[in-house]
C-alpha cells in the first residue's frame, strides 16, 4: 500500500490513523530518516510509546530503521509525553514517543525531540525526516521497505525513566508540608495512570500528604470510558462528579500522553488554564526573583487572559506574548531564558524542565499552592479569574480567511486594535475585550476565544463575531 507521509506529518508532530495513514513500514522508514537526517549513526536514540494498542509495534519498528542507519536505541518502554523530555534532558539524546495525544483510539503518532528535548518542528527538521522517509518508502518493492544498511548496526538497551522522572519532578516542587488534600485524579485510561502514582503516591518514594482518588488509571488505549480530551467538558463530567461525591479538594484531568492538565475545584467547576498560568507564573517569579534574578520572563500566548501579563508586571516578571503552539512557545522559551510559560490549553513549560510542558508538573504547583493556605480553590482561583472568558469555540468553514476577512471588516471602523499574529486578534482601544479568530492547522475549524471585564460584553462580542463567522 502506497503511503503519502504528507497526510500524517502535521506542523509540530506526527498524527495518522493505523493502518492507513501510519504504518509500521512507514514507521520503520521515519526511524531510518530521523538518524540520517540528524546524523545520529553512533549516537543514542530514545524510544518509547503510549498505552495505544500499536504504540509497541510501532517503537519496535522505528527501532529497527533506526539501528539499521547506525543509531544506538535506548528503549524506553511504556512512556508519556513529558517523560520523553525528562529522558532527552538528562541524557541529553534525541528521541521519539509514539502517541496520539488526545485523539481517538484509531489515532496514533510519534513527537519527536533532539538532545536536551529541543522539538522538532516543521521549519527545524520535521519536514526534511518527511521527505527522507518518503524517499524510502517509494522506492519499496512487494516485500516492503529496505532500509540500506549502515556500515555498522546500532545497538539497543532497555532503561526504564519512571522511578528517576518522579524524584526528578519531586525535586522541584517540595508538597511533604502541605496540609493534607483530597485529590481526584481522571487518567482517562492513559499514561497519567502510571505516572501519578509514582509521582504523587509512594510506588517509588515516601507518601505524601495526599489522598488520591484514582479515576480510569488502568492503561488502555481503547479509552473505554470517555476520550482522552480534557478539552472538550462533556469528557471531565465523571471527574466533576467525583469531587463533589467524594467532598474532594481538587481534580485533575490529564489528556491521553498526561502533558497537558486541566483543574477542577472543590465544587465541580473548572480552573482555566489561565488561571492555573497566573498562578504557576507567581510560584515561579518568586522563587526565580529568590535565586537572585531580577526579572523573571513568562512565556503566555496570544490567547490566555490579559489576567496573566497583568500580574506578571504586577509581580516584577516580564511578559512575553508568543502565538499558540508548543514547538514556538519552546524556542521563545529558550531565547528568554524564561522561567516558566502557558498556554490557553493547558500547556505549561518549565525551565527547569528542559523548556518542555509537563502536566504533571503544574498539576504539582497548584496543590503546593492550595495545601499552604486555608482557602478553597474555588476562592484561590478566583483571584487569577478577574474576566470573563468565551472559552474556545469552533466553527467549521469552507474559506476561513474569508470569514477572518468579513469579521476585520465589520470592526474596521471602530476604536479597535488589529494584530495578524496568529490569526485575527482585535482588542478594544479601551481595553475592556478582545477576541481572536485563529485557523485549525489540522481541521476545517475557525477557532473563537475572547475575553471581556463583563459578562454581557463578552457575550455580546462572542456572539456578533461567530454571527458572521457562521452566516
Amino acid at each position: 500500500m502506497s503511503i503519502d507521509l504528507s497526510a500524517s506529518f502535521k506542523a509540530y508532530d506526527v498524527r495518522g490513523l493505523v493502518g492507513e495513514t501510519i504504518t509500521e513500514d512507514s514507521v520503520r522508514a521515519v526511524g531510518a530518516a530521523f538518524v540520517d537526517v540528524l546524523n545520529l549513526a553512533g549516537r543514542r536514540v530514545l524510544v518509547g510509546g503510549d498505552m495505544r494498542p500499536s504504540s509497541e509495534d510501532f517503537s519496535a519498528a522505528f527501532s529497527e530503521g533506526a539501528r539499521a542507519r547506525g543509531a544506538d536505541v535506548v528503549q524506553l518502554g511504556l512512556i508519556s509525553t513529558d517523560m520523553l523530555y525528562f529522558a532527552s534532558g538528562t541524557l541529553q539524546a534525541p528521541g521519539v514517543v509514539f502517541t496520539a495525544s488526545h485523539n481517538p483510539a484509531g489515532y496514533n503518532g510519534m513527537k519527536m525531540s533532539r538532545a536536551g528535548a529541543v522539538p522538532l518542528s516543521a521549519d527545524t527538521g520535521l519536514t526534511e525526516i518527511r521527505d527522507a522517509a518518503q524517499a524510502l518508502l517509494d522506492a519499496a518493492g512487494e516485500d516492503g521497505v529496505v532500509i540500506p544498511a549502515a556500515e555498522h548496526t546500532g545497538t539497543v538497551e532497555q532503561a526504564d525513566q519512571l522511578h528517576a522522572y518522579a524524584a526528578y519532578l519531586r525535586s522541584l516542587v517540595d508538597l511533604s508540608s502541605i496540609r493534607p488534600l483530597k485529590v481526584v485524579v481522571d487518567a482517562a485510561n492513559g499514561m497519567a495512570g502510571l505516572t501519578t502514582p509514582a509521582v504523587l503516591g509512594d510506588s517509588f518514594l515516601d507518601a505524601l500528604p495526599l489522598e488520591i482518588v484514582p479515576l480510569y488509571f488502568e492503561l488502555d488505549g481503547t479509552f473505554p470510558n470517555h476520550p482522552a480530551n480534557p478539552l472538550e467538558s462533556e469528557n471531565l463530567r465523571d471527574l466533576q462528579a467525583a469531587v463533589v461525591e467524594h467532598g474532594a479538594d481538587i481534580g485533575l484531568a490529564f489528556d491521553g500522553d498526561a502533558d497537558r492538565c486541566f483543574v477542577i475545584d472543590e465544587s465541580g467547576e473548572p480552573v482555566s488554564p489561565s488561571a492555573v498560568t497566573a498562578l504557576v507564573a507567581r510560584r515561579e517569579i518568586a522563587r526565580a526573583r529568590a535565586e537572585g534574578e531580577q526579572t523573571p520572563v513568562i512565556i503566555h500566548n496570544l490567547i490566555t487572559s490579559r489576567a496573566v501579563p497583568e500580574l506578571v508586571e504586577a509581580e516584577a516578571g516580564r511578559a512575553v506574548e508568543t502565538r499558540v503552539g508548543h514547538s514556538f512557545i519552546k524556542a521563545v522559551m529558550a531565547q528568554e531564558q524564561a522561567v516558566f510559560g502557558g498556554e490557553h490549553s493547558a500547556h505549561y513549560y518549565f525551565r527547569d524542565f528542559f523548556n518542555a510542558d509537563t502536566g504533571m508538573l503544574a498539576a504539582m504547583h497548584v496543590l503546593a499552592a492550595l495545601g499552604r493556605q486555608e482557602l478553597p480553590l474555588s476562592e484561590l482561583a478566583a483571584e487569577y479569574s478577574p474576566y470573563y472568558a468565551s472559552g474556545e469555540i469552533n466553527s467549521e468553514v469552507e474559506d476561513k480567511r474569508a470569514a477572518a476577512e468579513r469579521v476585520q471588516h465589520a470592526f474596521a471602523e471602530r476604536d479597535t486594535v488589529v494584530s495578524h499574529v496568529d490569526g485575527l486578534t482585535v482588542r478594544a482601544g479601551d481595553g475592556t475585550w478582545w477576541f481572536n479568530l485563529r485557523p485549525s492547522n489540522t481541521e476545517p475549524f475557525l477557532r473563537f476565544n475572547g475575553e471581556a471585564h463583563s459578562a454581557a460584553r463578552m457575550e455580546s462580542v462572542r456572539d456578533e463575531v461567530l454571527e458572521i463567522v457562521r452566516g
